[in-house]
């Protein structure tokens, strides 16, 4: 039986305030890179890479054979050449190895280490010393920055105005002939990281970050819905302008998602403060006795249990069903902080008892039910973000998103149950990316534990599945069998 707590205080609110072209090296290849070189590259990179550099699949192939060749042979070549190098580069859509020299007389050994050889006027430590000299002053407005490019043999300036460009150069007092000025109409600016856990501030009260997420190609993150109302603006930790409240509920739910300005970006990591940068690489659902830690701008880093999965909590607001109920504690400004078990993303504080002076309980909203209705990806530390998940089984009841590495299970709906109070068909359908194997399994409450009455386990990734069955509580278990990605699942109940 589930018991309504009469009041329980909402403490953790806001608070106010293929075929490879050969390429030599002029070293022995580790084994390393030979196995780099010649393993099969991960298809996500060669779509990137096509995607990205308007390639082909074939040319993506061969660009990071070369180019883990080429990245080992280039040591050895500056230290044949010796003061005479000039530096190495990739050039084309297969990354062909360049390396420069300011002696004829080197092309032979260029040739012979399997680049192509340049024959220039500067040496790499002249042109760096060029560069060293640019850093000791400094620059107007109109320049934004400047690097040594080996493929130029200059420094390249990137700036708005030439001829101030080229002024602040000559005050320098470093050879403006080594100095190339390229048009740059926009001046850079800091990217901020979004990492659960950190503070962010909607006018004077704080809250703390839950999880970056995306929605579509807009980034965002995900917190509780009482630290702010749809379109409440909100500050980043460092008090610059970082986005608006586009999704919001409470009470009843407890979840949030803000949708960033173009000043932040996401690696998917949670800051665990004294247990350092955390990665997120999925969702999988704690069960019951779980250990689970929580990350907050208030208390920072704290761990305790899952209790109890599916409670409703009876806040002075109003109540929020769906929450987990755990013995990590909270404080103030702790709302919407990260709840985490391993690398697996659980939900955004949402509220509770107690402090972390005398301990506490404390409920967390688990971030399936917001990734599902907000139609979210979790951006995971795997590289910036898991696919859109696949579009079929969308003509269900319910349908619910998730993502999986290769091995794990996660729970629908949200990590819980359904109850039915009829007999009738269950059906249910599942969609996985192309190339992976994941399966489906239906499961009912026999009284003392969880049973499968029916599934799907066909080597492919789409699964479906239907039972005639009696009224009860059932839940569905989507695996992944081998392959990683972004799944959905649609199912009809009687």
């Amino acid at each position: 039986m589930l018991r309504t707590p009469a009041t329980i205080a909402i403490a953790i609110g806001a608070l106010v305030m293929t075929a490879t072209p050969a390429v030599a090296t002029a070293t022995t290849p580790t084994a390393e890179a030979i196995q780099a070189a010649t393993a099969e590259p991960p298809k996500g990179v060669i779509d990137a890479l096509e995607r990205d550099l308007g390639i082909s699949e074939k040319q993506a192939v061969n660009r990071m054979a070369n180019e883990a060749r080429g990245n080992q042979a280039a040591p050895g070549l500056a230290k044949q050449l010796g003061d005479r190098y000039a530096g190495t580069w990739f050039e084309g859509a297969e990354s062909k190895l360049v390396a420069a020299s300011v002696n004829q007389a080197d092309t032979a050994a260029i040739k012979k280490a399997g680049a192509e050889p340049r024959i220039v006027s500067r040496t790499l430590a002249q042109l760096t010393a060029v560069k060293e000299g640019l850093d000791k002053t400094a620059p107007p407005d109109t320049v934004h920055s400047w690097s040594v490019s080996p493929a130029d043999n200059a420094v390249v300036v990137q700036a708005a105005d030439q001829d101030a460009a080229l002024s602040w150069a000559k005050s320098a007092g470093v050879d403006t002939g080594a100095v190339k000025v390229a048009a740059s109409a926009d001046r850079p600016k800091p990217f901020y990281e979004i990492r659960g856990g950190d503070a962010y501030y909607i006018s004077s009260s704080r809250c703390s970050v839950g999880f970056a997420a995306r929605r579509g190609t807009q980034l965002g993150f995900t917190t509780a819905g009482h630290c702010g109302s749809t379109g409440a603006s909100t500050t980043g930790y460092n008090r610059a302008a970082q986005g608006t409240f586009q999704i919001s509920s409470f009470p009843g739910n407890d979840y949030a998602w803000v949708a960033t300005n173009a000043d932040w970006t996401a690696a998917g990591v949670v800051n665990g403060y004294s247990a350092g940068i955390l990665p997120v690489r999925g969702a999988t659902v704690t069960q019951p006795g779980g250990a689970v830690c929580r990350s907050g701008s208030t208390t920072q880093w704290r761990c305790g249990t899952v209790q109890a999965l599916n409670s409703t909590v009876n806040y002075p607001e109003g109540t929020v069903s769906g929450l987990t109920r755990t013995s990590a504690c909270a404080e103030p400004g702790d709302s919407g902080g990260s709840f985490i078990s391993g690398d697996q993303a659980q939900g955004m504080t949402s509220g509770g008892s107690g402090n972390c002076s005398i301990g506490g309980t404390t409920y967390f909203q688990p971030i399936g039910e917001i990734i599902s209705v907000g139609g979210l990806t979790l951006v995971t530390s795997d590289g910036g973000g898991d696919p859109d998940p696949p579009t079929g089984c969308q003509n269900y009841q319910s349908t619910h998103t998730g993502s999986l590495s290769s091995g794990q299970s996660a729970y629908q709906p949200n990590g819980s149950y359904y109850q039915t109070t009829t007999s009738g068909t269950h059906a249910a359908c599942l969609d996985a990316p192309d190339g992976t194997d994941f399966d489906l399994y239906l499961q009912r409450w026999n009284g003392l534990s969880w049973s499968t009455v029916a599934q799907g386990i066909t080597p492919g990734p789409d699964e479906t599945l239907s039972y005639n069955g009696s009224a009860g509580y059932y839940r569905y278990r989507v695996h992944a069998y081998s392959g990683s990605g972004s799944y959905t699942l649609g199912f009809n109940r009687p």
